[in-house]
């Protein structure tokens, strides 16, 4: 999916996931719930499985990207997000063990660093997880994060100031 309003992307919203893992589709359930909405000039809304190329070139160009991923916790709050800013230090940071596939967000922001292809400013949300095992529905407590997700992320695209606030 790749949908934009025809105007150069200023904000990327990107959806990472498989909607064949469950929990891990929460994030390409945000993106589909989001193409539903009227969204600000200049936004462009995209799924991929996380795989470091497509996600820098989802991204590339962009002043702004939001990206939506499910994550793992110990101890778990499965439909708990998390909201963070990326910053050159993630690869070093305890958000580069959370993401539910086998690589994680901080090695594409490590290749995207040294290519020089990080957006203007990059802002995380983290949805824990609480099944990533083969099913095409969400759980019913990352169901329920979707609703409250999509709103603070339309606020987020109307409002692209302010500062990250850690969790959610």
């Amino acid at each position: 999916m790749d949908r934009s309003s025809g105007s150069p992307t200023r904000i990327a919203v990107i959806g990472i996931g498989n909607d064949h893992r469950r929990d891990d589709g929460v994030g390409w359930a945000v993106v589909a719930e989001l193409a539903r909405r009227r969204l600000p000039r200049g936004v462009a809304l995209f799924r991929t499985d996380g795989e470091p190329a497509r996600l820098i070139s989802a991204w590339e160009g962009a002043d702004r990207a939001i990206v939506v991923d499910a994550a793992r916790s110990r101890p778990s709050r499965p439909g708990h997000v998390h909201r963070f800013r990326i910053h050159d230090a993630l690869s070093r940071s305890p958000w580069s063990e959370t993401s539910s596939h086998g690589f994680t967000l901080g090695d594409a922001v490590e290749l995207a660093r040294v290519l020089g292809r990080l957006p203007g400013e990059l802002l995380v949300y983290a949805v824990e997880a609480a099944d990533t095992g083969p099913g095409t529905t969400l759980s019913p407590s990352v169901a329920a994060a979707v609703p409250p997700l999509v709103a603070r992320i339309e606020h987020d695209l109307v409002h692209c100031g302010g500062a990250a606030d850690g969790e959610g």
